[in-house]
């Protein structure tokens, strides 16, 4: 644990490194004046990280029309992160480099896959309600968040990144799927005018291998190629005793210049890769909130399933294996394309399609670790006993007997067929100081979904669990194979969505110092369906026998209905920048946004509530009031942005005891958000980022209706988070060794929306060496979460109201890992 006073002078070096006026992540140096193509993704021409340029100089694609925008001259709140700060960052997962993205709360103690990410104050229950990815500036999926799938899941972090953008609130409402919270544009990289790439290997502690590989360069004078990608395989750090995470991506693109009047970018992505779904396990809490490890559970390694789990038949005869794990397989191609028809007239296409399956299957604990004498009375009502308790596999008794601890998982079973297409047409004039685009966007985006959740097991309370027969006095048998049960929720359904969406911003500069703009979207959401979900009072005892009491309550597919939901919105937002010079500005902004509810929530509602928009059915409206300033020069720059939000319409469902309960109502957010870097020298720079945040529910109902939530704090999301990264960079001899760190902390919040599941406070520390052996030769090794924290992100989502003291069940982050890598570039 770090202690409290180095903690305090890390914070004052953070402090004090934001108020001096914070440095640039180093990138490819650009004129305003060029389109982001060309600028924004240029590769540097030598060396493994190029390191010219303040990121103020950086072209922002995310947040405009398309032409981009420097990001000193941005009129929101935007970080750009580039390659080589995402490779510092060793992000564990996609969703993990948000990280680094004031305002935002990202989770990735789920794996790989299955994140919960988080942003200013909005109110949401897990996933990523309001984040949508970009790649090559168009949306990967239309919607942000269906039930057991977020963006994040979608695409992966590799070689081929050249940098992400991430703009929050801001004009985020306007463009693309007119997304109000954070919208995320990963940037790949294209090929120049010379011939580059590289190879790289990483081998880490926990017996991960995975490679990386990428080239580019040119097929013409104007014409240029990139293709590359990554391949991995290994058990994960919560190894379950099988091959768990296995996987990899190729992507290639194509790029062509005409000669100053525009480009042309067609591009394919093939990612098939899935991993273990982390949820959480047995952890031990006090009377004040302090949380230890469960005996004889690592907490930053150990995970429930194990190979006696991995292959089970439940108790309706269908098999599941666990080693398919959580993730993707899909196609994405696109293309991007721009030209200047006219003097001072550009027209942009963006046009892309998705399709593939997104599964998730996945062992998920319910209650936390109690005695076996308990659990009979939970399963066979008051009164009941332990009559023996022995492993499914094997047959051996339990040691222990009535006192041994056991608890229950479901194996859950979600499968997803998705296909997505959009098409973002506009057009750009300029006259004067004038200049005002319009555009059109189109998507049409599908779901095929088959879900078979409950199906819960009896397992002992330990690691890489064993499967438990019990049976109870009277004869009864409670498990079969050690199943407690069959079925509890089903879905099968298939699920068109379409929007349509009508855009307009224009932007004057009045003087060349001060800059307004002001834009509106109208937006059509269109949504039908055709699905199944379990008969009310249907359940079912497969058997007739009320004596084996796992199969006396199986749901049964109700008959089949349709969904026909129609609603439409207007966004708009008004700015002004003004810069006293080009490196210091400062802006301010209103915006309207709006979040349609999608196919889940449309699931759950009412007839009437989708006649008349209301409850599930209700579209969200959040206003954002924020303002910043802006410093870039030479050896720093600081970026702080004060914002409110006041967020109406929240509608969501969560899973409680497999019965989908309701959450609807409000919410107010008031907060502050800080970054910057500073570069004192030519070796040694520190990067940081923090975030107050303020954030209560207002009108905010959970339980159906029956909690009321108003006052308490918004769920995941702490007050106080920020993060400092100090990094040295020196020339030893023939050597160029690189030492970096990162020191993050994370406040106190609520797992839930009652306010009843602490989760305390927690830093993590992470730190990396980089050498260059040689010319173009590079070994790195990085270490994450070195203080081997126990950190929680969640509780346990599937109960209302708090989990007492002693076993409970949550989430924390992984423990201490290292990877070690060696790249050669050429």
């Amino acid at each position: 644990m770090l202690s409290r006073t180095n903690a305090c002078l890390l914070i004052g070096a953070a402090a004090g490194a934001l108020l001096a006026g914070t440095p640039a992540l180093a990138q490819v140096a650009a004129d305003a004046t060029q389109t982001a193509d060309a600028a924004q993704r240029a590769e540097p021409e030598q060396g493994l990280v190029d390191t010219s340029q303040p990121d103020g100089e950086d072209i922002i694609v995310v947040g405009t029309a398309g032409g981009g925008t420097r990001r000193q001259d941005a009129a929101f709140a935007v970080t750009a992160l580039s390659n080589d700060a995402i490779e510092r960052a060793a992000p564990n997962s996609t969703a993990d480099i948000l990280r680094a993205v004031p305002g935002v709360m990202a989770e990735s103690s789920g794996g790989q896959n299955g994140a919960n990410i988080f942003v200013r104050g909005y109110p949401s229950g897990g996933d990523a309600q309001f984040v949508t990815f970009q790649y090559a500036g168009t949306p990967i999926f239309v919607p942000p968040t269906l039930s057991f799938l977020e963006n994040s899941q979608l695409i992966r972090l590799d070689e081929t990144v050249q940098r992400i953008e991430a703009v929050r609130g801001g004009t985020g409402s306007l463009f693309s799927n007119g997304q109000p919270g954070l919208t995320v544009n990963v940037v790949p990289r294209i090929g120049g005018s010379e011939l580059h790439g590289l190879a790289k290997l990483s081998y880490t502690d926990f017996d991960e291998v995975r490679g990386d590989a990428w080239i580019s360069g040119p097929l013409g004078d104007d014409t240029g190629f990139m293709v590359g990608g990554y391949y991995a395989q290994g058990n994960g750090l919560r190894d379950p005793g099988f091959r768990a995470e296995k996987g990899g991506q190729i992507t290639a693109n194509i790029h062509h210049d005409f000669a100053g009047k525009g480009s042309v970018e067609v591009y394919a992505r093939y990612l098939n890769d899935r991993g273990a779904w982390l949820l959480p396990i047995p952890i031990v809490t006090n009377g004040n909130g302090d949380i230890s490890a469960y005996p004889g559970f690592d907490a930053g390694t150990g995970t429930l399933m194990g190979r006696d789990t991995r292959i089970t038949t439940n108790v309706v005869g269908r098999t599941i294996d666990l080693a398919d794990g959580r993730g993707a397989n899909i196609i994405n191609t696109g293309i991007t394309f721009e030209y200047e028809v006219a003097d001072g007239l550009r027209l942009r296409e963006r046009t892309s399609y998705l399709g593939g399956d997104a599964n998730t299957i996945g062992l998920v604990p319910v209650e936390g670790p109690v005695s076996a004498a308990a659990m009979a009375v939970t399963l066979g009502g008051a009164g009941s006993t332990v009559g023996a308790l022995t492993y499914a596999t094997g047959g051996g008794a339990v040691s222990g007997g009535a006192s041994a601890a056991v608890l229950r998982a479901g194996i859950w079973e979600v499968r997803k067929k998705i296909s997505s297409f959009v098409s973002d047409s506009a057009f750009e004039w300029t006259a004067g100081s004038n200049k005002l685009t319009g555009g059109v966007f189109y998507t049409n985006y599908t779901s095929r979904d088959s879900w078979v959740l409950g199906n819960q097991v009896l397992l002992a309370a330990e690691p890489n669990a064993r499967r438990l027969n019990l049976t109870l006095n009277g004869g009864r048998t409670a498990t079969l194979n050690g199943f407690t049960s069959g079925p509890a929720f089903q879905v099968q359904a298939n699920y068109q969505g379409e929007d349509y969406a009508f855009y307009g911003v224009d932007e004057l500069q009045i003087t060349p110092e001060l800059r307004i703009d002001g834009g509106v979207r109208w937006q059509r959401h269109l949504v039908d369906a055709t699905l199944s979900t379990p008969l009310a009072g249907g359940n079912v005892n497969l058997d007739a026998n009320p004596l084996t009491l796992y199969d006396n309550a199986v749901t049964v597919l109700g008959p089949v209905r349709s969904i026909r939901y129609r609603d439409d919105a207007w966004s708009w937002t008004g700015g002004v920048n003004y810069d006293f010079s080009r490196s210091i500005g400062v802006f301010a902004r209103y915006s309207r946004g709006n979040s349609f509810p999608q196919f889940d929530n449309l699931r759950e509602a009412s007839a009437d509530n989708i006649a008349n928009g209301t409850g599930l059915a209700a579209t969200a409206e959040v206003d954002t009031y924020e303002g910043g300033v802006k410093i870039s020069t030479g050896i720093a720059n600081l970026y702080a942005t004060v914002f409110h939000n006041k967020f109406d319409g929240l509608a969501t469902t969560s899973l409680i005891n497999n019965v989908p309960v309701s959450s609807n109502g409000g919410a107010k957010a008031t907060g502050v958000e800080l970054e910057g870097a500073l570069r004192p020298t030519k070796w040694f720079s520190i990067t940081a980022a923090g975030t107050y945040l303020d954030a209560t529910y207002r009108d905010f109902f959970t339980g159906n209706g029956a909690i009321d939530n108003t006052g308490n704090r918004v769920q995941r999301q702490p007050k106080w988070m920020w993060r400092v990264t100090p990094a040295i960079d020196v020339d030893v001899g023939r050597f160029r060794p690189s030492l970096f760190a990162t020191l993050q902390y994370t406040g106190d919040r609520f797992s839930d929306p009652e306010n009843l599941q602490v989760l305390p406070h927690f830093y993590q520390l992470d730190a990396g060496v980089s050498v260059e052996v040689a010319q173009r030769v590079r070994l790195q090794v990085t270490g994450n979460n070195l203080t081997d924290e126990i950190g929680l992100t969640e509780g346990n989502p599937r109960i209302i109201g708090g989990q007492g003291t002693g076993a409970i069940l949550a989430r924390p982050i992984l423990g201490r890992s290292f990877r070690f890598s060696a790249a050669v570039e050429f």
